[in-house]
């Protein structure tokens, strides 16, 4: 994680976006969005050395806080704007928050996704009634596509982050978080384009000044660093954290951002991955890589929040099922739970036996087994075994490593 910058500033004068715009967000999307769950978790308040409320915003029909900032911005269009309809561009919630919505208004919705947005939000999207154009290797090629789309066509442009009524909208977080925990000290909270961090930061500080706000961005995508910090860090790849891959935070953001935000974090991939595998063994919940991102900077500097009350917005829970698996069993294997090694062994019969009755005796599961006799420089009576097995952690799988080794057998992790 790495600390960039440090703001102290609670002036909420100038900005596009007054405190009262998000109370007036408040009213408008009462009773058509969620007020998620703003609830203390015992467990990794425990692990962490502080007191962690986590913002359920996973729990949107959506699966997103998204919703927040277009119902905002869609209520706010006039009747002759609804007949055109409505274009935005997104990697997948703010899609779904428009598409839910417009159908619910019956306002027609176009939705451009660049091309790799998980599968599992592009088919959301297009069930909740929107018309899906997949186009543009990057988020901002597929806002040029729909701004180029719209206007030619006379649609209203809805963007996902630098719109005042979008950020107010988004804003009305903070507000139900504060309402729930008064006493909250610091609110961490992921950044993209930078309108969730924006409206909670102006919630937030108009009701408690002294509030700290932390921002997060992923290391493969680190926009608002550089446009904070004036820094040229590389914003590329694929991140687990698809929500936040913005490579232009928006101009309105970045000026409440500058002002407002007391600090910025990143995180690197394996903190993302091991932050959803928490919540979902602690938690019992599922977040997709952005909405793992605070806890993510919280688990990889426990010791800047101790003692601290500190409240995390889990943004979103859009995460391909198959993603999930990957990155448990990615986490199983960090925390020496599941592990390949690689035997050599003679080609004759019981050897499999032999080092089966070992690994019992040790007490690892045997998962997976495959022998390599072509592909390898082995002598042609030997054998490459490789397996895959279950330990109880890195301490067991080391006692495993220490009995195959004390019988004579050549094992490596691999």
């Amino acid at each position: 994680m790495a600390e960039l910058f440090q703001s102290t500033s609670s002036d909420l004068s100038g900005f596009p976006v007054a405190p009262s715009d998000v109370h007036a967000a408040a009213d408008t999307i009462r009773g058509a969005v969620v007020e998620t769950p703003c609830s203390y978790s015992r467990t990794l308040s425990n692990i962490c050395g502080c007191d962690i409320w986590l913002k359920f915003e996973n729990l949107q029909f959506t699966s997103s806080f998204k919703e927040r900032g277009a119902l905002n911005r869609l209520t706010a269009l006039t009747p002759e704007e609804r007949a055109r309809g409505v274009i935005a561009m997104s990697a997948g919630n703010h899609a779904q928050g428009v598409a839910y919505h417009a159908k619910r208004l019956d306002i027609p919705a176009t939705i451009v996704m660049p091309v790799g947005t998980p599968m599992v939000k592009v088919e959301n999207t297009r069930h909740h009634g929107a018309e899906v154009v997949v186009t543009g290797a990057t988020l901002e090629e597929a806002a040029a596509y729909a701004r180029s789309h719209g206007e030619a066509r006379g649609m209203i442009f809805v963007h996902p982050y630098d719109d005042p009524l979008v950020i107010a909208g988004q804003g009305t977080v903070g507000l139900e978080m504060l309402k729930a925990v008064p006493e909250l000290d610091t609110l961490v909270v992921p950044i993209g384009g930078g309108g969730l961090i924006s409206g909670i930061s102006i919630a937030a500080k108009s009701i408690k000044p002294t509030v700290r706000i932390l921002g997060v961005e992923a290391w493969l995508y680190p926009s608002m660093y550089n446009a904070i910090h004036d820094g040229n860090l590389p914003a590329r790849g694929d991140t687990l954290a698809e929500g936040i891959a913005v490579k232009s935070p928006g101009k309105i953001t970045t000026e409440i951002v500058r002002r407002l935000v007391d600090d910025i974090a990143l995180v690197n991939e394996a903190e993302l991955e091991r932050a959803v595998a928490t919540l979902i063994s602690i938690e019992k919940t599922v977040v997709e890589g952005a909405g793992a991102a605070g806890l993510a900077a919280l688990m990889s500097d426990t010791s800047r929040f101790a003692g601290q009350k500190v409240g995390l917005v889990l943004s979103g829970g859009n995460i391909d099922t198959r993603l999930i698996a990957s990155v448990l069993t990615r986490e199983l294997a960090r925390e020496g739970r599941l592990t390949q090694l690689s035997l050599d062994i003679p080609d004759r019969p019981g050897q499999l036996a032999a080092v089966a009755s070992l690994l019992a005796e040790a007490g690892a599961n045997i998962i997976e087994v495959s022998h390599q006799r072509t592909f390898s420089d082995l002598p042609a009576k030997a054998t490459l075994l490789q397996l895959v097995i279950e330990t109880r952690d890195s301490a067991h799988l080391d006692e495993v490593m220490a009995k195959l080794g004390a019988s004579g057998l050549s094992a490596r992790c691999t």
